[in-house]
């Protein structure tokens, strides 16, 4: 399993680097339920130590699927097509997917989808708690006080 990387982190955050998106199969981690490995699949909400989101990151091979169908108890799920193209099934549902593709499940919806392309695909998946957004857009945040420190002058 290829070692992920500390950047950086101090009292209010932590920075990783996975590495290249394409050789996401150096990555691998055993399924908890299943006791299986499963490559190409990084988890890294533990990493990150979040506390209100699970993200993880998968690079499906060509002519490949994830072979079963799952939903949740209480998480919604963000897939997000980085790469490549495939299909997504969502309730018996099949429809294309391509890099750009942006498909939101709730925690009771059967889901899997597939790599049908001669291309790699990667993906990346948000897992929230259903219902604990309290507001969209950018209205949580707000500007602080202080001086905006860079290590190089843009170019």
């Amino acid at each position: 399993m290829k070692e992920i990387q500390h950047i950086s982190s101090g009292a209010n955050y932590i920075a990783i680097d996975l590495g290249e998106f394409d050789q996401l199969m150096d990555h691998s981690y055993i399924h908890p339920k299943l006791k299986q490995e499963v490559k190409g699949k990084v988890f890294v909400g533990e990493l990150l130590k979040t506390t209100g989101v699970e993200v993880s990151f998968q690079l499906l091979p060509p002519e490949t699927a994830v072979p079963f169908l799952h939903k949740h108890k209480a998480h919604e799920e963000v897939y997000i097509i980085l790469k490549g193209s495939g299909q997504f099934q969502v309730d018996g549902q099949c429809f294309d997917v391509k890099e750009g593709s942006v498909i939101r499940i709730d925690p009771e919806g059967e889901r899997t989808l597939r790599n049908n392309s001669n291309n790699p695909m990667v993906f990346m998946v948000i897992q929230s708690m259903a219902g604990s957004l309290d507001q969209h857009l950018i209205f949580d945040g707000y500007r602080v006080k202080g001086e905006v420190k860079w290590d190089k002058e843009l170019l």
